[in-house]
């Protein structure tokens, strides 16, 4: 029998995404970030969470996908996900649902993908009226990037 996945399902945009839910730690109201000189474009700013620094990374930008919620910010959403000890806030339109999915439903993304886009594509979700893009959230910063930031 095919294990179950617990999927958090958002969107940026027109385009759905999702993560499995054991990757995502809280999910936050918008706030807006305090900029970072000479930073990378896809990183917002920080902010204060849990008495902490937390980073928080713009998916639209790290993407390139068109957001519908840049000047709506009351709607959008920061997903905090873990990566060992670190965390980041990933800024999002909407959080859309969980939804319950077995893994034998993931299909792998098309080869035309880039080795890059890979590394945190885990795969496809299709659902009845769209198409669910499965990310390993951890991974949608190299460590590289993580270092920087």
């Amino acid at each position: 029998m095919a294990k179950e996945l617990k999927l958090l399902v958002f969107n940026i945009g027109e385009q759905f995404f999702s993560g499995d839910i054991m990757e995502v730690e809280r999910i936050l109201t918008y706030e807006t970030p305090t900029k970072l000189p000479d930073s990378p474009d896809f990183l917002e700013g920080v902010i204060n969470y849990e008495g902490n620094i937390l980073p928080i990374i713009s998916l639209a930008k790290r993407f390139n996908v068109a957001t519908v919620n840049s000047t709506d910010k009351n709607k959008s959403c920061i997903i905090v996900t873990r990566y060992g000890n670190k965390a980041i806030g990933i800024i999002v339109d909407a959080v859309n649902e969980v939804k319950s999915v077995s893994e034998d439903s993931i299909e792998d993304a098309p080869e035309i993908s880039s080795a890059i886009a890979k590394r945190y594509i885990r795969g496809l979700v299709k659902t009845e009226d769209k198409i669910i893009i499965l990310l390993h959230l951890s991974n949608v910063l190299s460590e590289e990037e993580k270092e920087r930031i």
